[in-house]
């Protein structure tokens, strides 16, 4: 499974939801992948997702926040939760 993380060159959030998105991926033994919404491929994975603002992350299909930043435990918590329910 995909954790997408949604975002744009210029966004002042998006470093630091790349790095802890990175770090809940590593965790969770999940593939991390960056989607730039400045870029054409981008822009047809965000309107897929219904993302319009960055940052933004999703696991597989499901978005899990738009346009903001959610702390480590909280972005944790809810990809635990989202896996337990798969399973």
């Amino acid at each position: 499974m995909e954790l997408k993380v949604f975002v744009m060159e210029k966004c002042p959030k998006c470093p630091k939801a790349k790095e802890i998105a990175r770090r809940v991926a590593e965790k969770y033994g999940l593939e991390y992948v960056e989607i730039r919404l400045d870029t054409p491929e981008g822009e047809i994975e965000a309107l897929m997702h219904n993302v319009v603002s960055t940052p933004s992350i999703a696991l597989g299909d499901e978005v899990l926040v738009r346009g903001d930043l959610l702390p480590e435990e909280v972005l944790e918590a809810e990809v635990r939760r989202r896996l337990v329910r798969a399973d």
